[in-house]
């Protein structure tokens, strides 16, 4: 019998909708306590995913859903940065 290789689900913080992790963008908070954008996806620290669209890095603030799950107060800079990351 064939082996079928488990693809890694992750939640989205914003729209709390579960997807293949290779679809989101990991959002960390490094151990010296920089949030930054992860395009690896290996960065040490504390992780959130979220969905690629403006729209559910909307909710995610509105919903201070990201502040939670980084343990963190997310200033305006940062967030204009994740904004800059998502939007391509």
């Amino acid at each position: 019998m064939p082996r079928v290789k488990k693809i890694p689900q992750r939640m989205c913080v914003g729209c709390h909708e579960m997807r293949a992790k290779k679809e989101l963008i990991r959002v960390v908070r490094t151990p010296d306590d920089k949030i930054e954008i992860d395009p690896t996806g290996k960065l040490s620290g504390r992780g959130a995913y979220i969905c690629p669209q403006i729209e559910c890095l909307q909710k995610a603030i509105k919903g201070k859903r990201l502040d939670k799950a980084l343990q963190r107060t997310i200033t305006q800079d940062i967030l204009e940065v994740l904004k800059q990351g998502l939007v391509k």
